[in-house]
This record gives structure tokens, C-alpha cells and sequence, in this order.
């Protein structure tokens, strides 16, 4: 492979593994959240540095990434209204335990902050369980388990040069490194966002269960709508922000029509000079 294959790989495939790394950003900040604010960026900072270690463990046995592609075991074909048996693999017992672990996650969370946690009346009160820090760090391994898995098999078939995958992985490190800060604040700031980011880990962990199952999603549908719905939730966003304002009238500047006070404050009604 020459330089310039090599170049265009990297850079190809570190925009691919930026655009898979944004829904991992988007989990991390929501995991970190409940954490004080000292603990969260330590939390953040260890979660990505977890994911490059994963991923690049991963890659040193793709041999056997390769192989979780075979059957483990089959089930009756009538279960998924398929002739024959439908087999499940490695890989696909991988997709389905995170897609659950995944929906659980978003619909647990989403009820805590509608209802509160339970045994409370409200999510925000002083009692409030604040999760230990063990606990966060595990949660974000298993996220980086799961995202690094899907994430290392893109760029197995992608690129066949392991130094250009090591090295756009470095980057995509680098880069969520850079946004981690912006997006934990935009979704600690503005609580429609947590909803919506809320909404995208039960997309995608229902999207691991259908890939679990055998059935293949096209990801570029699954981006758009992810894409849409932050570019009207920016919109709605913005239009909070500006206050309405009275609209101020200017005197008539016409000939002939002087107002009894020029200096007078905007808004004041303008008299006319009698005739």
C-alpha cells in the first residue's frame, strides 16, 4: 500500500469510526451525568481511553472477532417464520445482550426522570442515589465492549492495513477526546436533550437486538433521523433563547410632519403640528 492509499485510508476511516464514535460520546455523558462534576470529567476521560484500549485489543485478535461469526447454536427456523433453523453466533449473542442492556438503560433512565427514582417524589430532590463512581466505570466498559466490537469489524472490512486502522483509531480518540467536554455540557444544560439522547440508546439498542436476530439495518437511515432530529431540536433551542420583544415604531420621516418632541424615546406617540 502506498503513502497515498495509506493516507486516504486513515482519513477515511476515521471519519467513518468519528460518525460511530458520536452515539458512544452521546452515552458516555449521559452515563457520567449523576456523578460530581470532578468525578465526571476523570469518568469521561477514563471511558475514552477504555474504548481506544478495547478497540485496539480487539484488533490484535480480529482472528477470533472473525470467528464469532460462526453458529453457536440454532433454534427452530418457525420461531422467526424462516424455513430450517436460525443460527446465532457469537457476535449476534454479543448484539443482543448489549441491545437489551441498551433499551434497559434508556427506558429506566427516562422513567426516573419523569416519576423520579423510586420510593421519591420528583427526580431532582436532595435524596436523590447518586451512582458510585465502580459503578459508572463498569458501565462504561460494557458500553465500550459493545461499541468497540461493531467498531472493529467496520474497519476489519474496510481496511486491510493494521497500521492505518491503529492510527485513524488514534484520531477518532483524539477528536472525541476534543467534543467530550461540549456535548457532556450541552446535554447537563438543557434537559430536552437528555430526552433526546435518551431516545437515541433505545434506537440503537432496539436497532443491536434486530441485528442480533439476524436482521440487517442500514445505518445511514438510523444517522439521518439521529442527524434530523438534533437539527430541529438546535432550531428549538434557538427560538427559546430569543425573547420577545416589542416591536418599536420609528417617527414618520414625510415632509411636512415634524413630531412635537424629536428627542422623545422610541415608542412615544409622535403629534403632528397643527394645520
Amino acid at each position: 500500500m502506498s503513502w497515498t492509499e495509506l493516507l486516504v485510508a486513515v482519513l477515511s476511516l476515521t471519519t467513518l469510526e468519528v460518525v460511530l464514535g458520536i452515539d458512544n460520546l452521546v452515552l458516555l455523558a449521559l452515563i457520567t451525568q449523576p456523578l460530581p462534576k470532578e468525578k465526571r470529567e476523570k469518568a469521561q476521560r477514563i471511558g475514552l481511553l477504555a474504548a481506544l484500549g478495547t478497540r485496539l485489543l480487539l484488533l490484535a485478535v480480529v482472528s477470533l472477532l472473525m470467528r464469532l461469526n460462526e453458529p453457536l447454536f440454532s433454534l427452530p427456523g418457525w420461531l422467526f417464520r424462516e424455513e430450517g433453523e436460525h443460527g446465532f453466533s457469537g457476535k449476534q449473542l454479543i448484539l443482543l445482550v448489549g441491545g437489551l442492556f441498551l433499551v434497559y438503560k434508556g427506558v429506566r433512565e427516562i422513567h426516573e426522570k419523569l416519576e423520579g427514582p423510586e420510593g421519591q417524589h420528583g427526580s431532582g430532590g436532595p435524596n436523590k442515589a447518586v451512582p458510585s463512581f465502580a459503578w459508572v466505570i463498569v458501565q462504561i466498559a460494557l458500553i465500550d465492549i459493545l461499541f468497540s466490537l461493531d467498531s472493529v469489524v467496520t474497519a476489519v472490512g474496510m481496511v486491510q492495513s493494521f497500521p492505518a486502522i491503529v492510527a485513524a483509531m488514534l484520531i477518532t480518540v483524539a477528536v472525541l477526546f476534543f467534543f467530550s467536554r461540549p456535548v457532556s455540557r450541552a446535554v447537563e444544560n438543557h434537559p430536552t436533550l437528555q430526552m433526546l439522547a435518551l431516545s437515541f440508546v433505545i434506537l440503537i439498542g432496539a436497532v443491536l437486538i434486530m441485528e442480533g436476530f439476524g436482521k440487517h439495518v442500514e445505518k445511514g437511515f438510523i444517522y439521518f433521523a439521529m442527524g434530523f432530529s438534533v437539527v430541529v431540536e438546535a432550531l428549538n433551542l434557538i427560538s427559546k433563547s430569543r425573547k420577545s420583544r416589542p416591536v418599536e415604531l420609528r417617527p414618520p420621516q414625510l415632509p411636512g410632519l415634524v413630531a412635537d418632541e424629536p428627542e422623545a424615546l422610541p415608542g412615544e406617540p409622535v403629534r403632528y403640528p397643527a394645520p
